[in-house]
Order: C-alpha cells, then structure tokens, then sequence
C-alpha cells in the first residue's frame, strides 16, 4: 500500500486515506517543470500536485497546464511570497515542497514520507548528496555550511543542509508556520520554526542532481547569502531577544568600563576629573547598556507568550498517523 493510502482514524472512528500534496514552486523552469511533474506523479500516484508559477517570462505556465495538475499563479515575486500562498491555499494532511529545477530525487518522496508519519514527525528535512562535483556548486556549499552552523549555534539541534529545497511538512506544522520570508530566507525560516516549537523532526539523505543544460539557478550566492544572514539576525532578534538585546548591553557595559577605569584612576588619585567628554561617553554607555539588558527582559516576555499562541495552533492539530 502507498504511504498516501495510510489511513488516519477520525472522530467516528473509520479510516481515511491520508491526504498528500507536492508543492512545487516555480519561476522561469520550462525546461524541467514537465520532468519535475511526471517524476513525483510516477513516485506518489495517489498525491496532488499545485503549481505554483512566480511571474515566469517563459513557457512554465502553459506547459504545466498541459500537464493535468493544479496550476496557480503568485503575483509577488519571491519564494516566500509563493510558499505563504501555498499554505493559505491548499489543504492536505501531508506537504511536500520541492523546488521545479528537476535537482531533487522524486524516488526519495514515498521514504521521506515514512520517515515522517512512521516516526509521527512534523517536519523532514531531505540533505543533499550531490551526484556529481557540478550539482552543488563549493560558494553554495560553503554559505550553506556557514548559515547553518550558525542557526546550530543560536537556535539548537544539528541540520546538516538547512538551505535544502526538499521538505516534508505535517499539517500541523502548516497550520503554525507564520511565512514571514520574502524570499529564499524562507528556508531557514522552516528550520528555525521547527526548533522554535520544539518539534519532533527529523532529516534524510537524498541525491541531488545536477541542472540540465541551459538551466540556471535563481540563487546568487553574495546577494542571497547576505539576504539570508541578515535574516537570521532578524530572527535572533524577534525569537532570542534577551540574547540579542542582552548581549548588546553587556557589550556596551564593558566598552564603558575599559574608558572609565582610567578615568576613575585619575579620580581616586588627584580628585579632578581632566577628560571629562570620556567621562560623559562611559556614563551614557552604561545607561545605554542597562536599557538593552533591561529591554531584552520585556521582549522575552512578550516573545514566550507570542511562542504559546503558535504551540497552541501547533498542538491544535492532530499529527499524521
């Protein structure tokens, strides 16, 4: 039997199908929208499968509708823009979102699909394996690297390809995801959601392919990579604020004390007070430093309690089973 035709006892106690959809974005992709279709129809013949077209110069559009599936355009340019429409629009117990380069093994789906409702997760996250040195280019490699370490570093638990485009969520996890991404930083939005909430999750291994020819990437390493960065510090900021606020203080409290301790030296030991614009500057960075700390605190409470408004929709939701 095919992971969509597990079935999920409801209320009166008879037994449904799970539902499965494949989301797959997409934005100037006539080269391989068709593969990317025919490939996750072959692999989930029970799933539906959306289209969702991002203001696509080409022929994305029309050839996806040749195709049978669901075909929906996204006016605002951007993935994040795309996945929030997505999960506004489409109903499903089980998420799949694959990028449309035809990079992502569609074989992998029905095992990345197990691996979630076996283990009663809410998200799974499928790892690159490149076939080959020309499917994962080493500036994408190392920026990847470089994010999630630090998302690993702030926010906890070990990803090893948080930037992948291959992803397996729950409804659950749908129905608490905020989508506050624009663009490509959606993906590191997914992963620090999940660690947010705490929830069970999970991550398989899968072979990403290389681009056929004539096909190129949307990413461009420096700019999204920056886009990126700056949105982790964004989300330190809203999910971590007494570290971001608190850390920031204690850095200005310090600062005041390397000036002022000379100062506070010729003070003790003549009575005057000769570089009194230092003075001033020390004084002001410790009342600055004193506010952030004191700041941290309130945007902690006010985050703690944001934080159970989303596990209270989280939890709202049955898992898959």
């Amino acid at each position: 039997m095919s992971i969509a035709a597990r079935a999920l006892p409801n209320t009166q106690d008879e037994r449904q199908p799970l539902s499965v959809a494949v989301l797959v974005p997409c934005y100037n992709e006539e080269l391989t929208i068709v593969d990317v279709v025919n490939q996750f129809r072959a692999a989930l013949p029970h799933a539906k499968i959306y289209v969702y077209d991002n203001n696509s110069s080409d022929t994305t559009y029309k050839l996806a509708q040749s195709l049978g599936v669901e075909v929906r355009k996204e006016a605002r340019q951007g993935k994040g823009h795309v996945v929030r429409r997505m999960f506004a629009d489409i109903d499903a117990d089980i998420y799949i979102l694959v990028d449309g380069d035809a990079t992502y093994d569609a074989s992998s789906a029905p095992l990345l699909i197990d691996h979630l409702v076996t283990n009663r997760l809410d998200f799974v996250n499928a790892a690159r394996v490149p076939s080959s040195k020309a499917a994962y280019r080493p500036a994408h490699e190392l920026g990847n690297r470089l994010l999630t370490g630090a998302v690993r570093a702030v926010f906890g638990r070990d990803f090893s390809d948080m930037l992948s485009g291959y992803k397996v969520f729950s409804r659950r996890y749908v129905a608490s995801f905020p989508a506050m991404s624009r663009g490509f930083e959606i993906e590191t939005e997914f992963t620090i959601h999940a660690l947010e909430l705490q929830m069970p999750c999970g991550e398989l291994s899968t072979v990403y392919k290389e681009r056929p020819e004539g096909s190129t990437s949307k990413l461009r390493t420096v700019r999204d990579g920056f886009r990126i960065s700056t949105f982790i510090l964004k989300l330190l900021k809203d999910e971590r604020p007494l570290l971001f606020f608190g850390g920031l203080g204690v850095l200005a409290i310090i600062v005041a004390a390397v000036l002022g301790v000379s100062v506070l030296a010729e003070f003790f030991e003549t009575g005057l007070v000769p570089r009194l614009p230092t003075a001033i500057l020390s004084a002001a960075l410790i009342n600055f430093g004193s506010l952030l700390i004191v700041t941290g605190f309130i945007l902690d409470l006010i985050t703690k309690a944001r934080q159970e408004v989303k596990r209270l929709a989280y939890i709202s939701v049955r898992p898959p089973a």
